[in-house]
């Protein structure tokens, strides 16, 4: 029927069809112009939302991931306890219960299902009570100070019929918004967690390298020792003995800023846990291996099982039911007024049913002329509708290269750490042959000094990478959306 919405013919044909002739006898032809003009402002009122896909992500989403070997299902739910140590998981569940972020982003989704039963309160009757006393007095000269006392009990009704779904719509919008909110709070848990883990493994590091740096200041003030006792008896110069203390000094530099880095991420882990930071919090200093296997799962799985792309799609279902309820707008409006109640001079009169005076009315208001405000409303919710939906797509193209990347990193790294432990290998046994070299004088220091330092960087990368094998997993399980 011309795109004519139904729900708007169906209230408005009978009307038309009843008031036609009437119209065209007694009403001028420029009223019946202006209604039809109404009627034409209306059309459209009633579309519903249109049908969202979640795989409408953008781009074509493919069988399987390319950085994976297989497609297998997923292993993501207590993805902490696949590292094996109880502290980190002791740690974890501490910060889910006391962090402060996180109580916050709680605080968010209680008022955002508080938020659903304001915007939907519309759709229940609005009923008010209003008692009310005055007194009043009159002064006469010479004929005394005569009072009056009125009291009144008046009960108010207001209801808007939403007969084309405009509140419920509405309603609706928060609905979703409450849900992205939820969503958004199973994100912070999951990325607390996997901060929990990443810094957890940060301070093993960065003991391990304290302890690496403060080994190597012991290697260095021994070669000082023996430097020194060969400037003694003038078998080496003295530039020999300043360089292998100036060695010292540069290792006991690096193990000082070795030291303070402890302290740094131990009071950041702190702050995580909701503890005050104070520096004391002593963990296990070992870096494990990652879980056996990369449970990656299927692309499209991840648009469902991802919290922020679950928080974005639900935005986007909310700003479709916005517009929606918008549009509905330029539909009249049906609302229901009663109002009742007693007035008396005497309290005892206000319980007598015979004094109770109510009315009722029903009233239609269809907008006519706004000043585009509705029109204007109607644009901007489309407008942000359609925002809410390239984002969408962003954020799902952006998860998608996220999981690639790890995936991709995860072979580079591990084929990094057996290259760095090889080196390690190869630096201890150079510096072992170096100090026996110099000893028999078929080196220089320089040679001796440079065996020391490639050994402590070596140990120092090898630490570096074990732990950034460790963190692009718990990256995996933070891209997977996986479950705690």
């Amino acid at each position: 029927m011309l795109g004519i919405p139904s729900c708007y013919v169906v209230f408005w044909t009978p009307l038309l069809a009843t008031n036609l002739v009437i119209w065209r006898k007694r009403m001028p032809r420029i009223f019946g112009l202006a209604v039809f003009t109404i009627f034409l402002i209306g059309i459209g009122g009633c579309k519903t939302p249109p049908e969202r896909r979640v795989d409408d992500a953008g781009a074509k989403i493919p069988s399987q991931w390319s950085g994976a070997n297989e497609s297998t299902q997923p292993t993501l739910d207590h993805w902490v306890e696949t590292f094996g140590d109880p502290e980190l998981s002791a740690l974890v569940h501490a910060a889910l219960a006391d962090n402060y972020d996180l109580k916050a982003a709680g605080t968010r989704v209680r008022a955002a299902v508080a938020q659903v039963r304001i915007d939907g309160s519309g759709l229940w009757p609005q009923l008010f009570f209003t008692p009310d006393h005055q007194q009043t007095q009159i002064r006469d000269a010479g004929f005394g100070s005569p009072r009056f006392s009125v009291t009144e009990a008046i009960f108010s009704l207001n209801w808007e019929l939403d007969v084309w779904g405009r509140i419920q719509d509405f309603k609706q919008a928060a609905v979703q918004e409450a849900s992205a909110t939820l969503a958004d709070f199973h994100g912070a848990k999951l990325s607390l967690a996997a901060l929990i883990a990443k810094s957890y493994f940060d301070l093993a590091e960065a003991k391990l390298q304290s302890e690496v740096a403060e080994e190597s200041t012991k290697d260095r003030r021994t070669i000082v020792d023996l430097v020194r006792g060969r400037f003694a008896r003038g078998i080496t110069n003295a530039l020999d003995l300043r360089l292998a203390l100036t060695d010292l000094a540069t290792a006991e530099a690096q193990l000082t800023q070795a030291r303070n880095q402890v302290q740094i991420v131990t009071r950041r882990l702190e702050v995580l846990l909701g503890r005050y930071p104070s520096g004391t919090l002593t963990k296990t200093s070992v870096l494990p291996e990652p879980p056996a296997g990369i449970p990656a799962g299927l692309p499209s799985d991840l648009l469902e099982r991802r919290p922020d792309l679950v928080a974005a799609f639900d935005r986007l279902r909310a700003a479709d039911y916005r517009a929606e309820s918008s549009r509905k707008l330029l539909l009249p409006r049906i609302t229901l007024t009663a109002s009742g109640g007693t007035r008396s001079t005497a309290l005892t009169e206000l319980i007598d049913p015979r004094a109770l005076a109510w009315n009722v009315v029903m009233g239609l208001v269809q907008p006519v002329f706004t000043g585009g405000r509705i029109r204007g409303e109607i644009l901007l919710n489309e407008a942000r509708a359609e925002e809410a939906l390239n984002l969408y797509k962003s954020t799902a193209l952006n998860a998608f290269r996220e999981v690639e990347q790890v995936l991709a990193a995860d072979e580079w790294l591990r084929e990094q750490e057996k290259a760095l432990r090889k080196a390690v290998e190869q630096t201890e046994a150079s510096r072992k042959l170096a100090i026996y070299s110099y000893r028999l004088g078929f080196i220089e220091i320089l040679t001796l000094l440079d065996s020391y330092r490639s050994t402590l960087n070596a140990q120092s990368a090898h630490l570096s990478v074990k732990r950034q094998l460790l963190s692009n997993r718990i990256n995996l399980y933070l891209a997977l959306g996986g479950g705690i």
